[in-house]
């Protein structure tokens, strides 16, 4: 069997690697040391041998983003470290899948990880404890993404980028709705209808989830012939792993979470039943469209671009496609940013990041490159260039250019929360996701999810 990974390692290895002198940048192209003859008549003292640092890592954006910092070290830190970093990006589909067969066996190829807050605890055994060799370099991050990257205490990567959720809300339609009485007496009458309370508006920030249903039922054009908009909101319902990490906020906000303190499943809960009634009403009100239940990330994004939705819930990365004005004409500069509502104010957290890996010949160097990679100048790099790293400096440094680092920034340290660095992450949203995408769909009780999801994931995870 061992025989069998090896040689599946070297498959993937060899696709990964075929391409690699084509992935590297000219300007790090230019740095490769000429070659020398055996004519040194010792007049000067030999250059140190460079070693190359292998980094797998995720391609698209971020890579490309990646190179930048990368040709600034080969050219600068790394040329006084003696080392030379280039990048292997693998293709998106199935690059997990790829890694996987590569750390099974032991793979030498690749000197430094890509990693994520979802895969860490899977992964851990072939990744370094970067706590000792990184020490207070990793307080450069903010501490929730460090969470993130962390299983049984050890940390096992460097956070390159930041993943959390805001509320978009139309501005213009909340400042009408605040200052308007006509709207603020219907709001009343539909807010008693939908949740059962004569509510009064409130900014954004300030809303739980009664006053996010009421809001949005206003907004919805079944329930308010008025409403400048179809819908009030554009549900993420799908059954889909990431769309579990936008309704756990739900089940955050409340109180819940994943674990009990002693770690165990925590879904058969009194919080867990209000979180999917939360999406469960919405949908049975036609408070979101009845598609919703097929909708991800492109198609909230495109209710709220073409005026469909006051209002959604999705991901940090959205703000610059929704206030792009070739992308988002009739909203772009009508976007506001607020808090997830809920008793409390949440946002998951996770990070993609970088770690070294522990069958490499080649950790001291790669230490070295994780060594600048987790200082204020490559990040900022890293940031300047489409990367989006979880630094708070470099992110509120870039307000002019990117208006949304700063929120993100906020969020993630004052509201950010991690589900689990686990070893079964993806299993159990898998389990979540069936069950309780069946109950927002209207087809399957809330009650009845809440059992089958505590009972699949405590056979999962043997608790």
């Amino acid at each position: 069997m061992k025989q069998q990974r090896k040689w599946l390692s070297a498959v993937v290895t060899l696709g990964l690697f075929a391409g690699l002198s084509a992935c590297s940048s000219p300007a790090a192209q230019q740095q490769q040391p000429a070659a020398t003859g055996g004519t040194d008549t010792g007049s000067q003292a030999a250059a140190p041998a460079k070693q190359t640092v292998t980094m797998l890592y995720w391609p698209g954006p971020e890579s490309e983003a990646m190179q930048k910092v990368i040709d600034n070290y080969n050219q600068t830190k790394g040329a006084q470290d003696g080392v030379e970093v280039k990048m292997a990006p693998a293709p998106r589909e199935g690059f997990w899948e790829k890694e996987a067969a590569m750390m099974s066996a032991d793979n030498k190829d690749v000197d430094v990880y890509f990693t994520a807050s979802y895969k860490v605890g899977e992964q851990k055994s072939d990744l370094v404890p970067l706590d000792d060799k990184l020490g207070d370099q990793l307080k450069l991050f903010i501490g929730t993404t460090i969470d993130s990257l962390k299983n049984d205490g050890k940390t096992y990567g460097i956070p390159t980028d930041v993943s959390n959720h805001f509320m978009y809300y139309r501005k213009d339609l909340v400042e009408k709705l605040l200052a308007d009485p006509a709207w603020q007496a219907k709001y009343k009458e539909i807010s008693l209808k939908v949740v059962g309370k004569e509510l009064v508006p409130k900014q954004p920030a300030e809303w739980n989830w009664d006053d996010f249903t009421a809001t949005a039922a206003f907004f919805t054009q079944s329930l308010n012939p008025d409403s400048p908009t179809q819908y009030g909101t554009a549900l993420q319902a799908k059954n889909l792993i990431y769309n579990v990490m936008i309704w756990d906020d739900v089940l955050y906000s409340f109180g819940g979470s994943w674990y009990t303190g002693d770690g165990k499943p925590n879904f058969d809960s009194p919080e867990t039943r209000k979180a999917l009634n939360v999406y469960a009403n919405i949908m049975k009100n036609g408070i979101s469209p009845a598609a919703a239940s097929t909708f991800e990330y492109p198609e909230t994004n495109q209710a709220f671009q073409t005026g469909k939705a006051a209002f959604i819930l999705q991901w940090g990365a959205a703000y610059h496609e929704l206030t792009d004005q070739a992308k988002s004409g009739q909203v772009f500069d009508k976007v506001g940013i607020a808090p997830i509502p809920g008793d409390k104010h949440v946002t998951h957290v996770h990070a993609l990041g970088v770690g070294i890996n522990s069958h490499s010949d080649k950790q001291e160097a790669a230490l070295k490159w994780l060594q600048y990679l987790a200082t204020q100048e490559a990040m900022k790099t890293y940031a300047q260039n489409g990367g989006i790293p979880p630094v708070a400096d470099v992110l509120n440094g870039m307000k002019d250019q990117r208006p949304e680092f700063p929120f993100i920034a906020e969020h993630v340290d004052k509201y950010g929360y991690v589900a689990d660095t686990g070893s079964q992450v993806f299993p159990i949203l898998e389990v979540l996701a069936r069950h309780f995408s069946a109950v927002w769909a209207g087809q399957a009780d809330a009650d009845q999810a809440a059992k089958q999801a505590q009972d699949e994931v405590s056979k999962l995870i043997g608790k």
